[in-house]
């Protein structure tokens, strides 16, 4: 295989060299050598299959256990339903390059009708099979082995290579089901050839390094064309014992997924017990309610599309290509969703009131697109195949929607509720999602992470203490450091996580489930039905906002303002929003001591400081300027404060 060469940790990196390190490659004085380490221990050449084992995220993604969210098919609703699940990623990628392969044989293969998926947890394997005409049982004239032992037991063979053929398949890179054989114990491949005659089995061993010989044998007479592989994950690579219960469903679903992504023309058993979805329009009911919304549409014979309608929580996509399922999206998916928002907005632009407050990506909100489509030799952002990255010209066919389509969705309600949203905008209609008044004036707060309490917050003198509130942890450390100061009796530290969302353009779900908005409301105890004439019941008396002085530290201040001035302008005119300013620039000359500045002054705007510059002289004034809280020192931080 091709052989890869790095080094492991422990020397200094080529060129960076060490301090006061000399030498033509600049790896120090000891040429970058690590102590107590051989040459032969810190560079080390792998083959290609050990360095897919060392690094498979590369490859086949993580090889760690995760927790995520997935649709899964629920046997006692007989629908999907959505489910956290612990798997680790990488074992649901090794089963689904043999899954796509054996959907990929349709296309190869027209006459294919059947797959069958088994997923065996007592004994901890999985099957794969399919009919129709397979790989040749022949013997390669130059890689003199036969084809079957080519394709699945070595690595960077495909029959995908030919980029002038416009293929509609899954496998593009030449790795697929050899990453399969790498990560499993057991790997074994059947498969009958009628052209040749030969029945064909093999099976590799210990992560694909023990092959052993095919066994080949006279195909019998009542045999049809099939290919049956059947691994046997290796689990310890996956911090796994067993093949458990969490990706054995995600596994199955994906049986669903080929039997909807397969146009109905090939029968998907699973588990011994076929399959009732026979179309695409099958497999999107399993998603929605009976009663809901959904128009389909079988636009030609490489895109079937379907829209459905969410509760407005967010834009949801279900899609695959060329029967790979893309859970990320891609250009596929914008292509089919931008049809439908901009049907959408230029109704609602003619419509009473023009366009509301509505913008694409409210509207984005209430979709639920699934696609289903065949794209020319696929680009995907990784091996793992999670986004569809082709740019629309290069799909090879377009998809538009047909005036039908567009108009049952703009028919469908949504316009109706899109104008309900924006009126739910509205203070009213939102107090009761957003008041936290329940909270009260508690001495003490808990579940709030990062929260910096004044000692006196929430007690009889609460209208003195302030909340400092800061862009960022690096900020709040320069905060804490100026308590020191100031002391712990009446100031409070809180980091924001970036900026804060503008609460003119919140859904009512999304203002309610906002946990940044939620946790400064029970910080400072407010009640967003209430008209303040004072402070009094508050946790704190006034707010004071820590940022850079950039554009950035505006912004947060500007939507901090925003969000008191919607929900209590009151407030506003009892000074309850201050700010922290800290210096843009700093200048001053050296002193007779080391260190000792003398002169020191501090700007607070660049406008200030250019006219500084203009009225002196600058001769022997030394500069610094602070592009942001983090530049400013501890010793600094204190003086601010002081």
């Amino acid at each position: 295989g091709t052989e890869t060469r790095f080094r492991t940790n422990g020397g200094a990196a080529p060129g960076g060299g060490r301090k006061g390190g000399k030498g033509g490659a600049g790896l120090g004085e000891n040429g970058g050598r690590a102590a107590g380490k051989t040459v032969e221990e810190i560079y080390q050449k792998k083959t290609q299959l050990e360095h897919i084992l060392l690094r498979p995220d590369s490859y086949v993604g993580s090889t760690e256990r995760q927790t995520a969210e997935h649709w899964v098919f629920d046997d006692s609703v007989g629908r999907m339903v959505k489910r956290k699940l612990d798997y680790a990623p990488a074992l649901y990628k090794i089963f689904d390059e043999i899954l796509v392969n054996a959907a990929d044989n349709l296309v190869r293969c027209p006459a294919q009708d059947t797959i069958r998926v088994t997923v065996d947890t007592a004994r901890g394997c999985i099957t794969v099979w399919n009919n129709g005409s397979g790989l040749p049982v022949q013997e390669h004239k130059e890689h003199k082995c036969f084809v079957p032992e080519l394709v699945f037991g070595q690595l960077l063979t495909s029959d995908n290579y030919d980029d002038s053929e416009r293929k509609v398949t899954g496998g593009r890179n030449g790795y697929g089901a050899k990453l399969t054989n790498i990560f499993s114990s057991r790997f074994i491949v059947e498969t009958a050839d009628s052209r040749a005659g030969k029945h064909y089995t093999q099976e590799w061993e210990a992560n694909m390094t023990k092959t052993n010989k095919p066994v080949i044998r006279p195909i019998p007479k009542d045999m049809e064309d099939f290919t049956q592989v059947t691994f046997y994950p290796d689990f310890k690579r996956f911090s796994m014992t067993a093949l458990e219960e969490d990706i054995a469903l995600l596994m199955r679903r994906r049986a669903y997924d080929v039997a909807a992504a397969t146009h109905g023309r090939c029968k998907v058993v699973l588990d011994g017990t076929p399959l009732s979805v026979s179309s695409f329009e099958d497999y999107v009911g399993l998603f929605l309610e009976p009663d809901s919304f959904r128009v389909c549409q079988n636009v030609n014979d490489r895109w079937e599309v379907a829209i459905g309608l969410t509760d407005g929580s967010g834009f949801q996509q279900v899609s695959f290509v060329n029967s790979i399922n893309t859970s990320r999206g891609g250009t596929h998916v914008t292509y089919v969703s931008d049809q439908v928002l901009n049907a959408v907005m230029e109704k609602m632009s003619k419509g009473k009131g023009g366009g509301l407050a509505v913008k694409h990506q409210h509207v984005k909100g209430y979709l639920w697109v699934f696609v289903n489509c065949l794209i020319e030799n696929p680009a995907f952002d990784s091996q793992t195949k999670e986004t569809l990255t082709s740019k629309r010209e290069r799909f090879g066919s377009t998809c538009v929607l047909s005036d039908e389509v567009l108009g049952a969705v703009l028919e469908s309600g949504l316009i109706e509720t899109l104008q309900a949203w924006s009126t739910a905008m509205g203070k009213n209609e939102l107090m009761q999602h957003l008041n936290r008044s329940d909270c009260g004036m508690m001495k003490r707060l808990f579940g709030i992470p990062k929260l910096e309490d004044a000692n006196k917050a929430g007690t009889k003198d609460s209208s003195e203490c302030t909340l400092i509130l800061t862009e960022g942890d690096s900020a709040k450390a320069l905060a804490v450091a100026g308590l020191s100061i100031v002391g712990r009796d009446r100031y409070g530290v809180f980091p924001l996580r970036g900026k804060l969302r503008n609460v003119r353009e919140l859904t009512e779900k999304q203002m309610k489930d906002n946990k940044e908005i939620e946790a400064l409301m029970k910080i400072m105890a407010l009640d967003a039905s209430k008209e303040y004439r004072d402070t009094k019941g508050l946790r704190y008396g006034s707010i004071m906002i820590m940022t850079d002085q950039d554009h950035d530290g505006s912004h947060i201040k500007g939507l901090l303002i925003n969000l008191v001035h919607h929900w209590w302008p009151s407030l506003l005119r009892l000074g309850f929003l201050k700010e922290f300013i800290t210096p843009i620039v700093k200048v001053w000359k050296d002193g007779r001591k080391d260190g000792e500045r003398q002169g020191e002054r501090s700007f607070y705007t660049l406008n200030e400081y250019e006219q500084w510059k203009e009225s002196a002289s600058r001769s022997g004034w030394k500069t610094k300027y602070y592009k942001g809280l983090g530049t400013s020192t501890m010793k600094e931080a204190k003086e601010y404060f002081r």
